[in-house]
């Protein structure tokens, strides 16, 4: 049974630092790509970056590009998320999804995603 569990969440400034992580259970995390999610106050589910199954190569939606890093550790079977200048249009809940396919070169789709974690940009 596949199961994504984030945490790192929390309440920062603007121009402020997190760091969210995710650790994955049930499937062969090392064969699957993975994104981070996000969805803020009254609004949908955005892409927000996304890392190949290992790790060579990474993509980030425009909005975050520059600030946020994604990475991840195969043999703990953990996604990271670093994220740096915190703006306020950041707050979202931020789930980490895992790819419908394996072994794929870019973000298209997902079919798991986790229960979230809450990250709010106020001062």
């Amino acid at each position: 049974q596949v199961q994504l569990v984030e945490s790192g969440g929390g309440l920062v400034q603007p121009g402020g630092s997190l760091r969210l992580s995710c650790v994955a259970f049930g499937f062969m995390f090392e064969n699957y790509g993975m994104s981070w999610v996000r969805q803020a106050p009254g609004k949908g589910l955005e892409w927000v970056s996304f890392i190949t199954f290992g790790g060579g190569a990474t993509d980030h939606a425009d909005p975050v590009k520059g600030r946020f890093t994604i990475s991840r550790d195969n043999a703990k079977n953990t996604l990271y998320l670093e994220m740096n200048s915190l703006k306020p249009e950041d707050t979202a809940v931020y789930y980490c999804a895992k790819d419908r396919s394996p072994f794929r070169d870019r973000y298209e789709d997902y079919d798991y995603r986790g229960q979230g974690t809450q990250v709010t940009v106020s001062s």
